[in-house]
């Protein structure tokens, strides 16, 4: 019996450690195509941002149209924009039966909106451009960073990414309870995109920040961000279902998460942040920068930063001398500050105030260049509160890259076991940063330990970097039903946390006990299918890459390879850091001798594609590999998110490529070119004609 007993021991350890082993494997599958994508994005937004600054417009229209379209979208002063998203002239029908707001909200709207979106309802979009106004308002008189204090109330709820998963949000009022003067929640940020109701959560999570101002707090995320909305189905989602005034929502929206506060310090002990930290990560520089001015964190602005080097040498006593070409004496730079006419006297009181008006006016204007704030954003009166003081001039000051980094930091960095801090080359932004690095802030700051989130855990947290790094995770089956748990985490005034954890699946909800018995093994058999599923994808998009490499190791052309040799071919044109020799039984079919013949694989993989899609295999691969980064494209040239591009916005991008390229190309050249894309003769370009364009393209190669 005992033998018996330690044999049955022996094969369950081994059957869970299999398990376990395949679970592992397949989240290495999605985590690593996720942040391939995310790479692409950063990539492709590079690329477009190489183009911007490598262009020379024709006109000063010419100009304002293409950074309108690729740097910033439409920029609007303060009465612009509200006239522009002016939701007062909207009339609401008698015929809706959606919810109603009017301000101030109460918490009996709070509960209507969650009522009806449980029910599949629809705010109507003067309420939604109403509510992103006063949120708007709200925001903007916050800090970067909001303080939160445990003694005026029981505990503080911190809660991950929710990537538009709504009944994640749902589960964690019904088992929370939902915002009160008694209940504060920290929402750390990635609101939306992937999850089909990214909307439904920003009005809610809103409508409680405005009901309950000091104990909601909302910190921005990598994905409140514009751009990355343009990939990852945010922009998509709402001009879906506000087809009449999405595109106002849009820019409301985009002017709200710039306005977003950057971390949050509770009891000055726990820092919350939404990525991570990296050794340049200066908490007091990241209280006082401008967070408006970073629309889109993706977009490092270097322009002016000569003019602010020479404003900073200035200040601090400095002068720039530049070398007369004649070899005379060189002749000091003119400052941009202005400089003030003669003192008068003051026994002259009239003349004196005048020229006390007159110097602190010229003061005020030097301020605002000095902190880059150009006419084309919010202009807003200086008061002694807001304006630079004259006596803070000493003080240190930060270039707009600088302050750029601060922010790209703390929303994109992931933390790692090695000690140091280097480039996070896997997502494209941010850096990884190690214990050291957390041990150094921690003690900088007088803190205990940070929480951030950015990252999908199989458990819905993690602790790292000796517990002094808590990451946490919101969105449950966030790849694939059962793929992970969510979590949230609740700090009383010990700070010690407390996890609850959850999964918001209804297909287990239904289950019966017999089938709940083997219902892990079934989750993990169909994650493990839709990870492996989209890893066969991902090898069939770079077909013809993946020949070429199989070919370098086939030196005498005979169509077969090892499969090591295959592994290591396999890596060097995904770059994904999987384990493929573990991996090689789920995508190879094992053969007696230890060769694979690669020709007859990869001709496999194009038929299980092709069974999807019926296209030719060449052009299907193209479009598999491709297809994010086009209509990521497509979305960019569309700048006004009608789903079309117009003749206009189409010519003006040709020539932005045509540049770059050296191509000579006409304005009637470019104008025959659309048109023969245009295959209706509507006068604009859809999604499936800038696909099929591609298609002829690679047809007639």
């Amino acid at each position: 019996a005992f033998k018996a007993a330690v044999l049955i021991q022996q094969w369950y350890r081994r059957y869970v450690a299999r398990l376990e082993m395949r679970r592992r494997c397949t989240w290495r599958i999605f985590q690593s195509i996720e942040y391939a994508c995310e790479q692409d994005q950063i990539k492709l937004h590079n690329f477009f941002s190489y183009l911007i600054d490598h262009f020379t417009p024709s006109s000063s229209k010419e100009r304002d149209f293409i950074s309108r379209m690729f740097i910033s979208g439409e920029s609007f002063k303060e009465a612009e924009l509200e006239k522009y998203c002016d939701y007062e002239s909207m009339e609401v029908p008698d015929s809706y039966t959606g919810p109603h707001l009017s301000f101030p909200l109460l918490p009996d709207h709070a509960t209507a909106l969650l009522e009806a979106f449980k029910q599949k309802q629809q705010l109507h979009a003067r309420y939604v451009l109403n509510l992103l106004h006063e949120t708007r308002k709200h925001l903007k008189q916050l800090p970067n960073i909001s303080h939160v204090s445990t003694c005026y109330s029981e505990e503080v709820t911190v809660c991950g990414d929710l990537h538009g998963q709504l009944d994640d949000l749902f589960l964690i009022f019904y088992k929370n309870g939902l915002p009160s003067p008694s209940k504060s929640y920290v929402f750390n940020g990635d609101f939306v995109d992937r999850g089909k109701q990214s909307l439904e959560i920003l009005l809610i999570l809103f409508t409680f920040l405005l009901i309950y101002p000091k104990e909601v707090h909302l910190n921005r995320g990598n994905h409140e961000d514009h751009v990355v909305n343009l990939r990852y189905g945010f922009t998509k989602e709402v001009m879906q279902k506000y087809k009449v005034h999405g595109k106002k929502i849009l820019k409301m929206i985009q002017n709200v998460f710039c306005w977003l506060p950057l971390a949050t310090l509770i009891d000055q002990k726990v820092l919350i942040i939404h990525g991570g930290i990296s050794d340049t990560t200066d908490l007091d520089m990241l209280e006082k920068i401008h967070r408006n001015k970073f629309m889109s964190v993706l977009r490092g602005k270097k322009r002016k930063e000569s003019n602010r080097n020479v404003e900073i040498q200035e200040i601090n006593g400095e002068s720039k001398v530049e070398a007369d070409p004649a070899g005379n004496e060189a002749v000091p730079s003119l400052s941009l500050q202005s400089q003030p006419a003669q003192t008068p006297s003051k026994a002259n009181r009239l003349e004196f105030s005048k020229w006390v008006r007159q110097t602190v006016q010229e003061q005020i204007e030097w301020c605002r260049r000095l902190a880059d704030i150009s006419d084309s954003e919010e202009e807003e009166e200086l008061t002694c509160a807001s304006a630079v003081s004259l006596t803070d001039l000493d003080g240190p000051c930060w270039t707009r890259q600088e302050e750029w980094k601060q922010i790209l930091d703390i929303l994109w960095s992931d933390p790692m076991p090695q000690e140091g801090c280097r480039v996070n080359t896997v997502r494209g932004g941010g850096c990884y940063f190690g214990p050291d690095v957390t041990g150094k802030i921690l003690e900088k700051y007088n803190l205990q330990f940070l929480i951030r989130s950015h990252e999908c855990k199989q458990e819905g947290y993690e602790f790292c970097h000796n517990r002094k790094v808590l990451t946490i995770f919101s969105a449950s089956n966030y790849y694939e039903i059962g793929s992970n748990r969510g979590a949230y985490v609740k700090l009383g005034p010990d700070l010690v946390p407390h996890f609850v954890q959850y999964q918001a699946n209804k297909m287990a909800h239904t289950l019966t006990m017999t089938q709940r018995q083997g219902f892990p093994v079934a989750l993990i058999s169909r994650v493990e299918e839709s990870a492996f599923r989209a890893l066969r994808e991902k090898l069939f998009a770079h077909t013809s890459a993946l020949i070429s490499a199989f070919k370098a190791y086939d030196k005498d052309n005979t169509g077969r390879i090892t499969l090591s040799n295959w592994a290591m071919a396999v890596e060097s044109v995904l770059h994904l850091g999987l384990p493929w020799r573990m991996l090689r039984p789920q995508l190879v079919r094992s053969t007696a001798d230890g060769m694979l013949e690669y020709k007859s694989w990869l001709d496999d993989l194009a038929v299980e594609q092709r069974s999807q899609e019926h296209i030719q295999s060449s052009l299907l691969e193209v479009i598999y590999r491709n297809r994010s980064n086009l209509e990521t494209i497509f979305r960019i040239i569309d700048r006004d998110h009608s789903g079309l591009i117009s003749f206009e916005e189409f010519h003006q991008t040709w020539k932005l490529f045509s540049s770059h390229m050296n191509i000579e190309l006409t304005d009637d050249g470019i104008n025959d070119l659309v048109r023969s894309i245009d295959f209706n003769k509507d006068g604009n370009i859809d999604f499936n004609e800038f696909l099929e364009a591609f298609r002829l393209v690679k047809q007639s190669q």
